[in-house]
């Protein structure tokens, strides 16, 4: 909102309205020990000019970087018509549909995102999103359990985003239910599946997985329906342009398809607001959690849109919900959409084919330096790990004064890689920027090698 309507005459005249002296007594509830009172590290006011400068000074502090830094978060070129669109007033100040006779026009964007994500993932059915992606996930694996019914297992890859799985970790450790890490074999990459998992309720698939790399999804797909348990896909929704889609995986097809949204039109925004997405075959559509919007007529024959499916139990009886969520991404939702619908299938196929041909070019480059291998020996997307002979923390740093943001060090979470990062290249990148990145990689780890060791004196 660009200004606060109310002056103080508007304020007194509404609290004259319904007899309360001022604004503090509307919260007389309130015991005073839970009040914090005045925030004092709160700044007074400031005039319109002088709020300007302060945010422009703000925003410039973030600096502007050759960005090659992917691992769940994506940029990708957004067309200026997408939140043109998205925020006017009609979208942005919309809330969630309850009253559908009145909200006939978010309920069909929510309808028509719906369409879209069901073509896109191959499946029978979307919900209204989720929070993010790895909130998703974690309604997956609850999901998965919910069906299956005779166990509490949920076989979860390493190679699955490491905050994904802490999530996950956070959001079922107190229900009862196991997750077993698989581990990945080290010179592909790929998820290794284990000969002798036991009863299980679902596997987790992620496609590319975190390190980029692409899983054999048809065998593992397969190899969870022969177990009885459901297949679980992780997927990037800029990959389906191009790949599989997990309903079209192995013999039948994926059971559950999530993932995160922001390559879909949202901008990094310095970590969101970002939403999840789900899709499922029609077979568990009653055990998937948030909305579904559904299309039908009026006693008139007009189409209209309404919620449907919705549990009621969801915000009435919060011990037998299918799911105790209650928020989604509303308004990222609508860009999402809004983008899809202004590429449409050869857009993103294009956006999708420039990324993997960037990252090909990329990798080529960087691997043809001494010092620079690549982690693993398989296909992938737009994103590659990159084993280093110095320091990864060092060399990003040193890449990073050059303007450079040259990717994750992943040592941490993997310390069985050595010293690796993880590189991603999207369709933002041009020629020059591949140039430019190769030859500070080059001149920064020939320097370092060259570079005597420190002496220090006691």
């Amino acid at each position: 909102m660009p200004f606060i309507p109310h002056t103080e005459e508007d304020v007194s005249a509404m609290l004259g309205a319904i007899g309360a002296k001022s604004i503090e007594d509307l919260f007389d509830e309130i015991p005073p020990a839970l009040k914090t009172g005045k925030l004092k590290d709160v700044p007074d006011g400031l005039p319109e000019m002088a709020v300007a400068r302060l945010m422009q000074e703000r925003a410039s502090a973030d600096g502007f970087w050759s960005n090659f830094i992917g691992a769940g978060v994506y940029e990708h070129h957004i067309p200026a018509a997408i939140w043109q669109i998205t925020t006017r007033g009609e979208f942005y100040s919309a809330y969630t549909p309850y009253q559908a006779e009145a909200s006939q026009g978010t309920l069909q964007l929510i309808y028509e995102y719906q369409t879209m994500m069901t073509r896109l993932t191959g499946l029978d059915v979307s919900n209204a999103s989720l929070y993010d992606g790895a909130s998703a996930l974690a309604e997956a694996v609850l999901m998965a359990v919910r069906s299956h019914k005779s166990s509490r297992r949920v076989l979860v890859p390493k190679t699955v985003h490491p905050i994904y799985r802490s999530v996950v970790v956070t959001t079922v450790k107190n229900q009862g239910i196991e997750l077993v890490e698989l581990d990945y074999d080290a010179t592909t990459g790929k998820t290794v599946l284990p000969a002798d998992p036991g009863a299980f309720a679902g596997l987790v698939i992620p496609q590319p997985n975190f390190f980029g790399v692409l899983e054999d999804v048809h065998a593992m797909t397969d190899w969870a329906h022969a177990q009885g348990a459901l297949a679980i896909a992780l997927v990037n929704p800029t990959t389906l342009a191009v790949l599989e889609a997990p309903g079209k995986w192995g013999q039948t097809g994926a059971d559950i398809a999530v993932g995160e949204g922001q390559p879909l039109g949202a901008p990094m925004a310095s970590g969101g607001p970002y939403f999840g997405f789900m899709c499922c075959r029609q077979d568990f559509v009653r055990q998937m959690p948030g909305r579904i919007v559904g299309r039908t007529v009026d006693l008139d024959g007009k189409p209209g849109f309404a919620l449907t499916l919705q549990a009621r139990e969801q915000h009435i009886r919060r011990s037998k919900a299918t799911s105790n969520i209650c928020t989604n991404q509303g308004l990222v939702v609508t860009a999402a959409t809004q983008y899809m619908s202004l590429l449409g299938p050869q857009g993103l196929a294009k956006v999708a084919a420039a990324s993997h041909a960037n990252t090909m070019a990329l990798a080529d480059k960087l691997a043809a330096i001494p010092g620079v291998t690549r982690a693993f020996a398989s296909p992938f997307f737009h994103e590659m790990v990159l084993k280093l002979n110095d320091n990864a923390k060092d060399v990003l740093r040193a890449l990073r004064a050059q303007g450079i943001l040259g990717g994750l060090d992943i040592s941490g979470w993997y310390p069985e890689l050595g010293q690796a990062i993880l590189v991603c290249v999207t369709e933002t990148k041009t020629a020059a920027d591949l140039d430019h990145y190769a030859q500070q990689m080059e001149r920064i780890l020939s320097k370092r090698r060259e570079a005597p060791p420190c002496a220090y004196k006691s």
